[in-house]
């Protein structure tokens, strides 16, 4: 299956509870790591709910 690359650009510092436990659903724990994950359905939701702390990178 097809796979997309999630770099974190923005800390979670100040962040809601949620949206820290989906960057630690994505295996993102500290600025700039980069986690390559399966592209599916949910993982595009977790990364549109948190769209403002990460980049989908090539």
């Amino acid at each position: 299956m097809a796979t997309i690359k999630v770099k974190q650009v923005k800390s979670r510092i100040g962040a809601p509870v949620d949206q820290k436990r989906t960057l630690d659903a994505m295996g993102l724990t500290k600025l700039n790591r980069v986690v390559e994950i399966e592209d599916t359905p949910a993982a595009r939701g977790m990364v549109a709910k948190v769209k403002h702390l990460v980049k989908v990178v090539d």
